[in-house]
């Protein structure tokens, strides 16, 4: 609906005759009418339409149809017996122009305005033939594209661009009647993905100079991007028509809040271009970024005169193309003699020699600047020989445009005129008939390069790839590669500049480091931050940190986990070195006093101490020293099961006697107290039963539980489990944990506990009795060192040594209580046996008193 309202509001203008600072059409007659769309001159400023002429974009394009044209009409097998004419219009790189322009296109086709269907005299006005314009080559701009198309569509008039590349005009729906020999910009964007991809960079910026090209072009961009994959846009900045003073630094900021994105696409003319990079090197950022431009850039020297060093690595991408060597023999030999039809020749010819026609107009500023004297021309100058000359890259394009227009008319007039010749049904000829035949055509153009179209129109993406390499003033574009469905880069042909062998890093977070995972940041896939597997977790994958079993502990880098070391207490160790030691004099003391006992068997001091629970309680005290090898020894099932067995019962036999001896004692004073009668079960005999009824229910109760649970040997992985797990540690030990060691001890203890409080009774017996209070002084300093015993046993640090220093703890302190009762009731008595015999000797019976 808004395209009828502009082509109504312009109706009028396209029927009014044209203005008078309006360049006028180059006009060929033919029996077919092509028409041209080109920007000859550039935008004029504000109220003027036209610029200054742009001799490359404009002329060199225009000239190439032309010569398309003649191409066309000398050639026998295309459209033989037909002449194509031409009718070619100047769009002043305007799109509103060129609209007002193109509207001359469908003036004839328009019907005739109210007033204009008969003369004065009633007759029927006489015309001249309505001008066959089957179609039209062009735009340039995809902004004129997009205008020029909305109006031929309405008219069913087929269009071919020689330059639009904006992905818009791939909608078939909306742009029906366009087709392009050049592929658009959704293959360039995809180019440029596989071009950032293979560069190894996830994280880019964007840059775009407002209008329809670099927004489509940065759109085409993100969502080639988003399809790939693995790749994220970290700034779309666009670039205002008429930027402000200020603008470029403000973008060169921008592009440095986010600096890892060290790569930059560009989708911007080459004005933008050219600031962009003069605003780099001013904030010295030359080297910073790395460029990537669309075919905006290619391989031009203008963006890149005197900002090398800003430039350098920079990537482009052009379309395939290569030079038509015959255009360059033609275009060289155009003169102001020759080449009348073009009615904006002189205007280059001035340009180009820096001269001036007489009678002409001045175009411009002379190339020395105001006030620059200039001199005549003189018609004898030569393009190439008096100018420089090098041919524009979309010369090849304008001529396949014109030859892919060609062919499909003559399939046309084939179909629709058997004979050769144009008929009646080619006046008109049916545009959407030749629109399918152009969309089916397939020869290699004017550079030997094929040519064809997709259903949408588009033509096939080929794009050479390019690197500008060099700095200091100095340098060149290198091509590094091509594009055709598919990136072909030779790496090992680019240069990143003094001691860079690849290129710069462009990622939003690097990678993280063995050992870490990534921990992605939401909405933003291609950051993250690194996160350390901590404790026993290594990384499984990426994303996932996992922990280890529990028989494993990570590697240093936390890649994989490994097996946990075991620790066994070796004799060796300084754990069981001393404990050792202590048990080794204890049993040779032990056996010592055994020795001396059963030598002086029948001496006075060993019978009165009893000797039948003399020699139970060295037994006893000999067993308490032994478990200290048991306890020592590398765990087993055999070692486990000695353990429970002989833990507490060495205690439970030394304590028994001891408590049995001071029971005896208690009872016989205390009954002598009351009677003369001596108490009950002190014989010898029942001493022993006794002690041996007491301590067998240790051994009934030690036999039980290895019957009801099997002892085995275990390692230990959680007791040895440190904060750092390179000091972890799997200990080797008994299944019997702490509270099973207490279970073992606790009816040696209890006892114990008895037999103190016995000794406790028994404090005031008679000083002559010289056995019952060594052994409450032997049960005061054993209670004492059992109670050290329990803070140093139960808070020995979490560690892997925790189990030996527990084991050096307890055979320490049983030690201490066995050797208590050795010091102190038999250490006296051997003392005496040895050192004075006289001492040991039965007494003289004292003679009978007198009658």
């Amino acid at each position: 609906m808004r395209l009828l309202l502009a082509l109504g509001a312009l109706w009028g203008a396209a029927r009014a005759p044209p203005a008078p600072t309006q360049p006028h059409a180059i006009r060929l007659e033919g029996d077919l009418t092509l028409g041209g769309l080109f920007p000859v001159h550039a935008r004029g400023p504000a109220g003027v339409p036209c610029g200054p002429l742009k001799k490359e974009k404009g002329i060199h394009r225009l000239e190439a149809m032309l010569y398309a044209l003649d191409r066309v009409n000398g050639d026998p097998r295309v459209l033989p017996n037909v002449t194509l004419g031409a009718r070619i219009l100047d769009t002043c790189s305007r799109d509103t122009y060129a609209l007002e322009q193109a509207l001359g296109f469908v003036r004839s086709l328009l019907p005739p305005g109210e007033g204009e269907g008969g003369c004065a005299d009633g007759s029927v006005p006489r015309r001249a033939p309505p001008e066959r314009l089957v179609g039209v080559i062009g735009a340039s701009a995809s902004s004129v594209s997009i205008m020029v198309a909305n109006v031929l569509r309405l008219f069913a008039i087929p269009q071919i661009s020689y330059a639009s590349t904006a992905p818009e005009l791939s909608d078939p729906g909306r742009y029906e009647f366009f087709s392009r020999v050049v592929p658009p910009d959704s293959y360039q964007a995809q180019a440029m993905v596989d071009v950032v991809r293979a560069l190894g960079w996830s994280y880019v910026s964007t840059l775009a100079s407002e209008g329809n090209y670099g927004e489509s072009g940065v759109e085409a961009f993100v969502q080639s991007s988003r399809e790939a994959g693995g790749l994220c846009i970290a700034q779309s900045i666009k670039i205002p028509r008429e930027p402000r003073p200020g603008e470029f630094t403000k973008v060169i900021g921008r592009l440095m809040e986010t600096s890892t994105a060290r790569g930059v696409v560009l989708f911007a003319n080459e004005d933008d271009i050219r600031r962009v990079l003069e605003a780099a090197a001013r904030a010295n950022l030359s080297g910073h970024f790395s460029w990537v431009g669309s075919d905006s850039w290619g391989a031009k020297m203008a963006p890149v005169q005197g900002l090398e060093e800003a430039a350098r690595g920079a990537i482009t991408i052009l379309p395939k193309r290569a030079s038509v060597p015959g255009f360059d023999e033609y275009f060289t030999s155009r003169s102001l003699e020759n080449n009348r039809r073009n009615l904006w020749f002189h205007e280059f010819w001035e340009d180009d020699f820096n001269c001036r026609l007489p009678h002409s107009e001045p175009h411009g500023e002379p190339h020395g600047g105001p006030g620059t004297p200039v001199r005549k021309c003189t018609g004898r100058e030569r393009i190439g020989r008096d100018s420089p000359y090098e041919q524009e890259g979309k010369v090849q394009f304008v001529i396949d445009a014109v030859l892919a227009m060609a062919h499909g008319l003559h399939a046309l007039l084939g179909e629709a005129c058997p004979g050769g010749r144009l008929c009646a049904r080619m006046d008109p000829p049916d545009g959407r008939r030749l629109l399918a035949h152009i969309r089916r055509v397939a020869f290699n153009g004017s550079a030997g390069t094929p040519v064809s179209f997709n259903e949408n129109g588009d033509a096939p993406g080929r794009y050479d790839i390019f690197q500008f390499q060099g700095g200091n003033g100095s340098g060149a574009y290198r091509a590094v590669g091509q594009w055709v469905r598919g990136l072909r880069l030779r790496a090992e042909a680019m240069e990143w500049g003094p001691g860079a062998a690849a290129p710069p890093p462009s990622v939003c977070s690097l990678p993280c480091g063995p050992g870490e995972r990534t921990k992605p940041v939401k909405g933003v896939p291609c950051c993250w931050h690194c996160e350390l597997c901590a404790g026993y977790r290594y990384r499984a994958d990426p994303l996932t940190c996992l922990p280890c079993p529990p028989h494993l502990r990570p590697t240093p880098n936390r890649t994989a986990c490994r097996p946990t070391p075991v620790l066994r207490l070796r004799w060796a160790d300084p754990w069981a070195a001393g404990p050792l030691a202590v048990a080794a004099l204890g049993l040779a003391a032990t056996a010592f006093v055994l020795v001396t006992f059963v030598r002086h068997h029948d001496t006075p001091i060993v019978k009165a101490s009893g000797r039948e629970l003399s020699y139970v309680l060295l037994v006893g005290i000999a067993l308490v020293y032994a478990i200290t090898f048991i306890m020592v020894a590398e765990p087993g099932g055999g070692i486990c099961a000695l353990r429970r067995l002989f833990l507490g019962s060495g205690m439970t036999l030394t304590y028994a006697a001891l408590l049995t001896k001071t029971n005896r004692i208690y009872r016989i004073f205390e009954q002598g107290k009351r009677s003369v009668t001596p108490p009950r079960f002190i014989s010898p005999t029942s001493q022993l039963l006794i002690t041996f009824g007491l301590s067998g229910l240790q051994l009934l109760a030690a036999a039980a539980w290895l019957l009801l649970r099997p002892p085995h040997a275990l390692v230990d992985y959680e007791l040895g489990r440190t904060p750092d797990p390179e000091e972890a540690r799997g200990v080797l030990r008994c299944d019997m944990a702490e509270g099973g060691t207490l279970a073992c001890l606790a009816y040696a203890l209890l006892l114990m506990l008895t037999c103190t409080l016995y000794a406790v009774k028994a404090r005031g017996v008679p000083e002559a009795f010289n056995e019952a209070k060594p052994i409450g002084f032997a049960m005061y300093t054993t209670c004492v060192v059992w109670l050290a015993f329990g803070p140093i046993f139960f808070g020995a640090a979490r560690s892997a040594e925790r189990v030996h220093v527990q084991t050096a703890t307890l055979t320490v302190s049983m030690s201490l209580s066995a050797s208590v009762p050795l010091g102190l009731l038999y250490a006296p008595k051997v003392y005496v046996i040895l050192r004075h015999p006289d001492r040991n000797r039965p007494r003289r019976p004292r003679p009978p008193p007198p009658p």
